[in-house]
């Protein structure tokens, strides 16, 4: 069945696998780096009927972008530092995108208890007040006080808190949120090329001429295209100096922040947003069911972006930071896995990491009688499509106008019901494969959706699957993963597109990564036939 369905479901297009003629073609447009922002921007172009090529160095959001605390918000503490424009255009953000994306975003309460001694009441206040009121706030709940006497949220809390407030945020999937504007950009048209380097650009009065290097097989090609959007991220710089070629690069400030996973530290929906003594704040977030994510950090990084890992002092800053709040201290033992990202946030000299702005800047590099090259420095993922927008507007002024804004209403795949249907679109998921358990049914449309019906496909039993990896990952799961998602490795599948890294064993693990480089390696030759 699955040999049939890999010849005709389109995904080989897609991952740029036997593609004849691509150099032959001008792209109007060629994104460097498949991060949130890079596939934002192919999506929104190839919507407006630009012509797209996106290469992608490793796997989708395999840096920056799936490094982030899961959180599609305004950011209440960016308005301590005055960013006001970027707060606002954040928390107008939050609904457009649960709206986009139902099954991959939704709404989450946050505990903030009153600390005294830190910031005070009045200005907690305050700013929640301008948080509840200048986004445009229309489906989530308003901020409310908090007695913690008496309110289940103090239970997991010592009792040194009183009075607490409660807000609204959303959360977010973030590696399969760039999964999804990948498959999106696709499905329009785009090619969308991961596991692909690009070695040098070089250009003349009309084009660029990109060489790519495939990561898999050592392969080279050439790519034209008129415009180069350069969307590296932490790389961004090294792209100019590297492969663009230019002399000198300093634009981003690189920012390391890394968060832990605990078992579950309580069983309450809501999260919490703690103070710290430091000036700085943590998060203790419920996590994939049976955990809770705690962070993040903020401290320079001079390293190579690629080998960020989370140091012990970080650990302990984030273990010591959440015993504070805790009746049960958060110990080292207690950690199950850790994450770390890099932030490549623009250089505006602040003084310290947490207070670098986390705006974005948009430079274009139009040399007279050369083609032109738009770089993007900083943003956050919930901004990426007010960010692409923007980033069109520059694109249009070098390449003629095409098709108008569409991604505010533009429906991610697997998205396509109302933002607050969720429960009752899973039912229904539920009554057609009646085979899967509750959880795993859960777990299925939250990651794909209306989609999940796709992966399930005819199944009438679990059996109907495939072979079982662990825990519920099944094989059709996997091999919808790489047809549909560009997953290559165990990796890809354990820690971006699910988090069923955390359920499986290191046996698993490897059988996993062991089945996959066949079924991958089977797709190529199919492709080159």
């Amino acid at each position: 069945m699955y040999v049939s369905q890999l010849r005709t479901d389109g995904a080989l297009r897609n991952h740029g696998w036997g593609l004849p003629g691509l150099a032959e073609q001008i792209y109007d447009i060629f994104v460097i780096g498949g991060g949130i922002n890079g596939c934002g921007i192919a999506r929104d172009a190839v919507g407006r009927g630009f012509s797209v090529f996106l290469a992608e160095m490793n796997d989708l959001a395999s840096g920056t972008s799936s490094g982030s605390t899961k959180l599609i918000h305004g950011g209440l503490r960016y308005l301590e530092y005055y960013e006001f424009r970027l707060v606002r255009e954040s928390l107008m953000e939050r609904e457009v995108l649960w709206a986009n994306a139902p099954h991959i975003i939704w709404p989450m309460r946050f505990v903030l208890p009153h600390h005294a001694g830190l910031r005070p009441a009045w200005l907690l206040r305050l700013g929640l007040f301008l948080y509840d009121h200048i986004g445009g706030r229309k489906k989530l709940p308003a901020t409310r006080t908090l007695d913690m006497t008496r309110d289940p949220a103090a239970k997991p809390l010592k009792s040194l808190y009183t009075r607490a407030f409660e807000y609204s945020d959303c959360w977010v999937n973030d590696a399969r949120f760039v999964a999804l504007n990948a498959r999106d950009a696709a499905d329009r048209g785009a090619v969308v090329r991961t596991r692909t380097r690009v070695v040098s650009a070089r250009r003349d009065a009309e084009t660029w001429t990109l060489t790519l290097k495939d990561g898999l097989t050592g392969e080279t090609e050439e790519v034209r295209a008129r415009l180069v959007v350069n969307a590296a991220g932490p790389w961004v710089d090294e792209v100019l100096t590297g492969v663009v070629g230019a002399n000198d690069a300093h634009n981003v400030r690189l920012v390391q922040g890394s968060h832990i996973v605990v078992r579950k530290k309580f069983d309450d929906p809501r999260a919490y947003f703690f103070q710290n003594t430091d000036g700085r704040i943590i998060f203790a977030i419920p996590y994939e069911q049976d955990f809770t994510l705690i962070g993040t950090t903020d401290q320079d990084y001079h390293g190579n972006p690629a080998e960020v890992k989370i140091s012990d002092a970080e650990i302990d800053y984030l273990c010591a930071a959440a015993s504070e709040y805790f009746v049960e201290p958060v110990k080292r033992e207690h950690v199950v896995w850790t994450y770390s990202g890099v932030r490549p946030l623009y250089d505006d000299g602040a003084s310290k990491a947490q207070e670098a702005t986390r705006d974005y800047v948009l430079k274009a590099d139009a040399v007279e009688g050369k083609a032109p090259l738009l770089n993007i420095f900083g943003g956050k993922i919930t901004t990426y499509r007010r960010l692409s927008e923007h980033m069109l507007e520059k694109i249009e002024a070098f390449l003629g106008k095409r098709g108008q804004p569409w991604t505010a209403a533009g429906k991610l795949p697997g998205g396509d019901f109302a933002a607050t249907a969720f429960d009752a679109e899973l039912q229904k998921l539920k009554t057609e494969y009646p085979f899967l358990d509750a959880a795993h049914a859960r777990r299925l449309f939250r990651l794909y959706g209306t989609k999940a019906r796709t992966l399930l496909g005819q199944a009438t039993s679990i059996e109907d699957l495939g072979k079982n990896f662990g825990s519920d990952l099944y094989e059709a799961e996997v091999r919808y993963q790489i047809a549909h998602e560009w997953a290559v490795t165990a990796q890809d599948v354990l820690w971006r597109r699910t988090k069923k890294g955390l359920h499986l064993t290191a046996d698993e693990a490897a059988a996993l990564d062991r089945f996959m480089e066949d079924a991958v390696d089977r797709r190529r030759r199919l492709a080159a036939e």
